[in-house]
């Protein structure tokens, strides 16, 4: 594994990053999902991410239970608030911002987080209030960096004008061939605010897996087949973005990769990448995911792939 200084905090994450949404506490065997964890640290994955919202607290819970025991100082632990937890608890104001990291940290059974995200932007709070509650968790030692994810431009800007409160060093945005959106404005602002992303999806649901035959149903251990997981990955099933992913993989085997490989290689080819987060349904899926960080891809590979990622988001507009 290799890792990657996260923005301008002193935190160094693994360039691959284990996920659990829909994984963790939800669409797998909890056994399952705590085998995950445990195999993604032997191979050096040292970074985990989950949020409140993941099962409403059951992905929480499971990385604090396969976590027990690991010395705390051999991962990076990041979770998010904002989504809707019941009986009212949503949103960033500064009361949801001190109730839920004290309910996170409870359920992953450690006394702070390396990384507390905004899950997505509350126009309904003032962003002073949310910055000031963000910061008082950080000063309080409950967290040690903050971030947030799918942020718009303007939110990142208003958020860095806020004097006197922590500054944000991550952000976590959708990216993929199949997805590039942040490269526009996201991305250079990040980069020149010491802020690194932290990218989800970068395989597109399992799409740039190439697992699924655009003329076959899906595997039936796959995502696509599962009834809880299923509807995250719905919008990636349009036959000619399934097309792209099989005209991909020649590209793949011609740089001596799977596609999942080097797919994730052309994220990490960003320079603001941190780190890409991956889901596993079962341990071995690691395996080959975590080779991606010693590929040595042609750019002119990765450009034909771009060309053929493009097309595919034209036709299927």
């Amino acid at each position: 594994m290799k890792y990657r200084q996260l923005g301008s905090s002193d935190l160094m994450v693994s360039e691959i990053s284990l996920g659990s949404w829909l994984t963790a506490g939800v669409g797998v065997e909890k056994d399952t999902a705590i085998a995950n964890i445990r195999h993604a640290l032997d191979l050096g994955i040292t970074f985990h991410d989950t949020a409140n919202v993941y099962g409403r607290g059951a992905a929480e819970t499971v990385t604090g239970e396969a976590l027990a025991g690991v010395p705390r100082d051999s991962y990076v632990l990041a979770t998010k608030l904002w989504g809707d937890m019941g009986d009212g608890d949503q949103g960033l104001s500064a009361a949801q911002v001190h109730k839920q990291i004290d309910a996170s940290l409870k359920r992953l059974r450690t006394d702070y987080v390396d990384l507390y995200q905004c899950h997505r932007y509350d126009p309904a709070t003032p962003l002073e209030e949310t910055m000031q509650a963000l910061s008082e968790v950080v000063r309080a030692g409950k967290a040690r960096w903050i971030g947030f994810s799918e942020w718009s431009p303007d939110n990142i800007r208003d958020a860095l004008a806020i004097p006197g409160v922590e500054k944000f060093v991550s952000s976590q945005p959708q990216y993929s061939l199949l997805w590039r959106r942040p490269e526009k404005e996201v991305i250079p602002l990040c980069a020149a605010n010491g802020i690194s992303q932290i990218v989800w999806s970068p395989l597109a649901q399992g799409v740039l897996t190439g697992k699924y035959d655009p003329d076959s149903p899906p595997p039936a251990d796959s995502r696509a087949a599962s009834d809880s997981m299923s509807g995250a990955i719905s919008r990636w099933m349009e036959k000619p973005v399934l097309m792209a992913a099989q005209a991909m993989k020649p590209l793949a085997a011609e740089a001596g990769l799977t596609l999942a490989q080097f797919a994730l290689a052309w994220v990490l080819r960003e320079p603001n990448v941190a780190s890409c987060i991956v889901g596993a349904s079962r341990p071995s899926q690691l395996d080959d995911n975590a080779r991606a960080v010693d590929a040595k891809v042609d750019p002119a590979l990765f450009a034909e792939a771009e060309k053929i990622a493009a097309a595919a988001r034209e036709a299927a507009r």
